[in-house]
């Protein structure tokens, strides 16, 4: 006789089915899993064997054949023992074989029958709701299953419950979804002083979605404002909570089922490496830029981060998404970040003409900056200087804007592109993303705008990436002042915090960490100016 129960297997945030079939055969006792399960599954048949040791039930004495189909998808992590032990019981009459047709099993097994937490329980709920069936899920993962709205959710506390419960013994009550979180309040802009620059961009990157560089010494405030973006980005709308807590549930980040609205905000240290950053391991797990996904990553330190690491994140601040290549599997993370990044302009932390002690500048400015690799500046739309913080500025009063005003003027901008969106006339709501015809149609400039463009991209090294996230963010900037057009000032403002320049050895931010600016700046300068 066999038995099935369904249960799935995860690639990346995708939640495959399985189907756990078990046959009873023979009379020398055996107990084989097959299937091409990692060690994690091999090892459920010591578990199946002391839960139903703690229930008073003992193994038949036959040969038990368990086989995790399809056979040839890889099968990982310790929630197979449930569907397992359901299956096994089902061939042995312990539970009526046809009352587990229609429901999907998905759980770890103490030794003692009880059922522990694991992750991804929220993606089970998902495919189990795609696939018209129940689901039966550890008691604690429960109200995280139960966010996945119209299905039928079992949450016993151990074996013996399940078993209860389709013996009509016992009948379990459905699970309440988690409470749901603002998230904790992010510290104040208005902690900021002096720095209206940095602020502003600060407050474009936000209203556009895109990726910001804070360059400076120590203590000018870089980590302060990174660390205060999240607070001017509006909460995950519906669709960003489910894809963001997917991600979170896979990493078994979800605790008691409290999902937040809050955005994420990942800041990882510079030692991590490639894989903690962009995702792999052994079994595959989501990075940071995943974990980041519909928030913020911020890099601090970013020229110490590994050069590789670095270069790693190329491809998902362009597409949205990790690709993780394996032998057997190519697993795909969701990864549309904003990228919040600071450094100092040179190892000494000073630097700058005139007010650095750094005895091998500029060498050691540009030898610095050079760690992080053009293509990947290419990708960073705001690159701001951000000068040291004077005395004078910190005997100013508090500013009297904070975050409260930028938030409302960043919403305010987000709606208009929303609208846009709305109407057909972008692909995407946030300009960040939009591109191809579409952003030559809501982005194209005024003639006087287009004419310094132009000269800007011939005098100044400008990419034909840079060509196109220059007018992203002149439409942002656009955006934020309430303009339809976009004009010739929005133009000029977008340039000046792309800071371009034809030298490879200068396609970085300059000013406070290089001592001769490369050959495009003084062009870009005179263009701004109108005597080019």
């Amino acid at each position: 006789m066999v038995a099935r129960v369904v249960t799935v297997a995860f690639e990346g945030v995708e939640a495959r089915l399985v189907d756990v079939q078990v046959e009873l055969s023979g009379s020398t006792p055996f107990f084989q899993i097959v299937g091409l399960g990692d060690k994690a599954v091999g090892e459920s048949r010591e578990r199946v064997r002391a839960a139903f040791a703690g229930l008073g039930l003992a193994l038949p004495s036959r040969r038990i054949l368990v086989n995790l189909a399809p056979a040839d998808m890889p099968k990982e992590g310790s929630h197979y023992d449930l569907p397992i032990a359901l299956a096994l019981m089902g061939a042995m009459g312990v539970i009526p074989p046809d009352v587990l047709g229609g429901w999907m099993a998905f759980g770890e097994l103490a030794l003692d029958g009880q059922i522990a937490t694991t992750a991804g329980a929220l993606p089970a709920a998902v495919a189990a709701s795609a696939a018209g069936l129940g689901l039966i899920c550890p008691e604690s993962s429960g109200p995280e299953a139960a966010w996945a709205g119209e299905v039928s959710i079992l949450a016993p506390r151990s074996l013996i419950g399940v078993v209860n419960h389709f013996r009509g013994t016992q009948l379990l009550s459905a699970p309440k979804p988690g409470p749901a979180l603002e998230g904790a309040a992010w510290p104040d802009l208005r902690d900021v002083k002096g720095q209206e620059q940095a602020k502003r961009a600060l407050e474009i990157a936000a209203a556009g979605g895109h990726n910001l560089l804070f360059m400076g010494p120590p203590g000018s405030g870089k980590s302060m404002m990174a660390q205060r973006l999240p607070g001017l980005l509006p909460p995950l709308s519906a669709r960003e909570l489910l894809e963001t807590s997917m991600v979170h549930s896979v990493a078994g980040l979800i605790a008691k089922g409290a999902l937040t609205r809050a955005r994420p905000f990942r800041s990882p240290h510079h030692s991590a490496s490639m894989a903690a950053l962009v995702g792999g391991g052994v079994r595959a797990k989501p990075g940071e830029v995943s974990l980041a996904h519909n928030g913020v990553l911020f890099l601090d330190e970013l020229p110490e981060f590994a050069g590789q690491a670095l270069d790693a994140l190329r491809q998902p601040l362009e597409t949205g998404e990790v690709f993780v290549a394996r032998a057997n599997a190519h697993i795909r993370y969701p990864a549309r970040v904003q990228l919040v990044a600071a450094m100092n302009p040179c190892r000494c932390g000073i630097g700058g003409p005139g007010r650095g002690h750094c005895g091998r500048a500029p060498r050691c400015h540009q030898t610095y900056q050079a760690r992080i690799s053009g293509p990947l500046m290419d990708r960073i739309d705001l690159q701001v200087e951000v000068p040291a913080v004077t005395a004078a500025d910190m005997a100013l009063p508090p500013p009297a804007e904070g975050t409260a005003e930028a938030a409302a003027r960043v919403a305010a901008a987000r709606d208009i592109q929303e609208a846009r969106a709305l109407d057909g006339e972008a692909a995407a709501a946030l300009n960040a993303r939009i591109e191809g015809g579409v952003l030559e149609k809501i982005a194209s400039p005024d003639d006087a705008g287009r004419v310094l463009l132009v000269r800007a991209a011939e005098g100044g090294g400008l990419s034909a990436r840079g060509w196109t996230r220059t007018l992203r963010l002149a439409r942002t900037i656009a955006d934020l002042e309430g303009s339809t057009p976009v004009r010739r000032i929005h133009i000029a403002e977008a340039l000046i915090y792309r800071r371009a320049s034809p030298d490879p050895g200068i396609g970085r931010p300059w000013g406070a960490g290089v001592a001769e600016p490369g050959p495009g700046v003084p062009q870009l300068h005179r263009l701004l100016s109108g005597r080019g």
